[in-house]
């Protein structure tokens, strides 16, 4: 091998994913080990790591050339040993300089000093932090000043840190296009006003309230102004995920749904407040949008939490069915599949989408107002690939038979679907119309009756949810 050209034994290295073999490769020869060691660019360390600092050391040193880490103590106990802390990223910064990419996960001994070190990573551009318990706003604001190539934070569980300086800061530099906030309890959807002209340059937004800690934070009028103020413009925003936010009328992400000219993807889940008027908005600005999830929070708990209830009818549906004629892929979750809605959608809003959208995808979940008349109407669906079913207890084995009649459909998913038994599958058996069927949790569905439905069979049942 030592014969071979030192590209090609670099794309030999590039190809091989198991960081053991790698290993055992670079001990065939000390120029292969030469090679491997110039070639890695990719370390991840963790438990395993003893003694932490002089072991990562020792890394750092034998592979100069690294671009992506990860240091994740998940599941660490003290009995597996020290963790890593402010001076295991004194040796990152000191030796790692071409560092484009740093991930800490449960590492509870690094705090504002050790991210103060990291302004030493001119190139580090994604940064993302996992429950760091010691890290507050302002080991943030050094990190995000010092690194000025940064365009990618993610923050998930950073209990001490709040949406001051950092957050101003880099709406004033407008490099961030990548940032993800998850269950960062000092943080709320109305803290987002302060990226300000950041706006602009954001590609991927996915910001999630932590359920259990959501409403002591409650809105003012002085958000509510600064969003009116600053007319929002969110032109380059490709991916929006909502969760457990409130989106209701003045409130600041309501601006948003309305400005996303780029948007490809949208995801509310357990977002209260979203009302007809937001979808419209939505659907005359996002002409592009291929893929929309929507799981919905429940209509008994939404007059709770805001002055008036959530107000998304079928009316919502046929405004995205009119602009975003690009629609791909739709999911519909209701959170509360016992108590349904019943002023939110039915069948006619979803088959307004189908009619008028090239639906490749459709996932319905707990949709009690889908039944077999909706599935007839599905025969229709020229675009239809991928079938989802859940909870969806008005579906009888006559619906299910129709499904020989879906024009392009290769794949039909059936979870926790009381009503439909083996005879509904009948039709399929040795047909060759499906390519994937999978069924889940049905409790009428036995694993002989799926065999010979389609050419990949997968078969689950754990029937606990009944009870």
């Amino acid at each position: 091998m030592e014969r071979l050209p030192e590209s090609l034994l670099m794309e030999i290295f590039r190809r091989i994913d198991k960081t053991s073999d790698r290993n055992s490769l670079s001990l065939v020869s000390k120029y292969i080990h030469f090679i491997e060691r110039e070639q890695r660019n990719f370390l991840r360390v963790g438990c395993g790591l003893h003694p932490a600092t002089e072991a990562l050391t020792s890394l750092c040193i034998r592979f100069p050339n690294l671009k992506k880490t990860e240091i994740i103590y998940s599941g660490w106990m003290s009995n597996l040993g020290k963790q890593l802390d402010n001076q295991g990223l004194l040796v990152i910064s000191s030796h790692c300089h071409s560092l484009s990419e740093l991930t800490l996960s449960f590492c509870s001994f690094i705090n504002d000093t050790g991210l103060g070190y990291l302004v030493s990573c001119k190139n580090l551009m994604s940064f993302k932090l996992n429950f760091a318990p010691a890290i507050s706003s302002n080991g943030i604001l050094s990190l995000v000043v010092g690194c000025k190539k940064l365009n990618t934070l993610h923050l998930i569980r950073c209990m001490k840190v709040s949406s001051v300086e950092w957050l101003e800061y880099l709406g004033r530099v407008g490099t961030l296009e990548d940032l993800f906030i998850k269950n960062c309890r000092a943080i709320g959807e109305d803290d987002l006003t302060k990226l300000g002209l950041g706006w602009r340059k954001l590609k991927h937004l996915e910001f999630e309230v932590d359920a259990y800690y959501r409403y002591p934070k409650i809105c003012n009028n002085i958000s509510v102004d600064r969003w009116l103020k600053q007319e929002v413009s969110c032109d380059e925003l490709k991916e929006l995920s909502l969760m457990n936010c409130i989106i209701a009328s003045g409130r600041g992400l309501s601006f948003v749904l309305g400005k996303c000219r780029s948007l490809e993807k949208l995801h509310l889940d357990m977002c209260i407040g979203v009302k007809d008027a937001d979808m419209a908005a939505l659907s005359r600005c996002s002409e592009n949008l291929k893929c929309l999830s929507l799981h919905l929070p429940s209509q008994f708990l939404a007059p709770v939490l805001v002055n008036s209830p959530s107000q998304m009818t079928d009316d919502s549906l046929r405004a995205l069915a009119q602009g975003c004629s690009m629609l791909e892929e739709v999911e519909l979750c209701f959170s509360d599949g016992e108590f349904p809605s019943i002023s939110c959608f039915t069948q006619n809003g979803i088959l307004a989408l189908i009619e008028s959208c090239p639906i490749r995808v459709l996932v319905l979940n707990s949709c009690c107002f889908f039944n077999d008349v909706g599935l007839a109407a599905l025969c229709t669906a020229h675009f239809l690939e991928h079938l989802e079913l859940v909870k969806c207890q008005e579906i009888t084995d006559e619906g299910i038979m129709l499904v020989m009649s879906f024009p392009y459909l290769n794949t039909l998913k059936l979870s926790k679907c009381l009503g439909v038994t083996d005879d509904g599958l009948k039709p399929l058996v040795g047909s060759g119309k499906l390519g994937t069927l999978i069924i889940e949790d049905c409790p009428q569905i036995s694993e002989h009756g799926v065999q010979g439905t389609a050419r990949s069979v997968s078969y689950k049942q754990d029937l606990s949810w009944l009870y």
